[in-house]
């Protein structure tokens, strides 16, 4: 019985080590996750200055565009501030991803928004993700505050 365990094991090592982004191009309409419908979005930078206040948005749907999808798995994504930071976008329950053409698309996501701090391991984490050199995720040193989405749901619109 333990043999068998441990090559089941290996097999899901294995599976996840090879583990790719979806493939799709991210065109105007395509959805991932739960259905979403554009209509009703708040822009990014407004859903921001909500937060400021230590508020929750709960339901809320973010209109922005996408600075970086994870290579790995395409399982997070970046968007944009005015300001030159960025806005980190998790899939909730890891429950899908998203392909790299999303890159660059507009789109409007359906979840929860927070400002929360991210630890130093999990910024870590995120960097080699990112395929950062090892330098870059040395000089992670100091936990983040940044606006953090749990996504339900993601519709392409640009």
């Amino acid at each position: 019985m333990k043999p068998v365990i441990i090559a089941m094991g290996v097999v899901l090592l294995s599976i996840s080590s090879f583990a790719q982004p979806p493939v799709g191009n991210a065109l105007p309409g395509d959805v991932y996750g739960e259905k979403v419908k554009s209509k009703g979005a708040i822009e990014l930078v407004d859903a921001v200055a909500q937060l400021d206040g230590g508020a929750t948005l709960d339901g809320v749907k973010i209109k922005a565009k996408i600075v970086e999808v994870c290579p790995n798995k395409g399982c997070w994504l970046k968007l944009e501030l005015p300001d030159g930071n960025q806005a980190m976008v998790k899939m909730k329950d890891y429950g899908f991803f998203v392909p790299l053409a999303a890159k660059g698309k507009t789109v409007v996501i359906e979840g929860k928004a927070a400002i929360k701090t991210t630890s130093v391991s999990e910024l870590k984490h995120y960097a080699e993700d990112a395929k950062k050199s090892q330098a870059e995720i040395d000089a992670i040193t100091q936990p983040k505050k940044e606006v953090n989405i749990l996504a339900k749901g993601i519709i392409v619109v640009e």
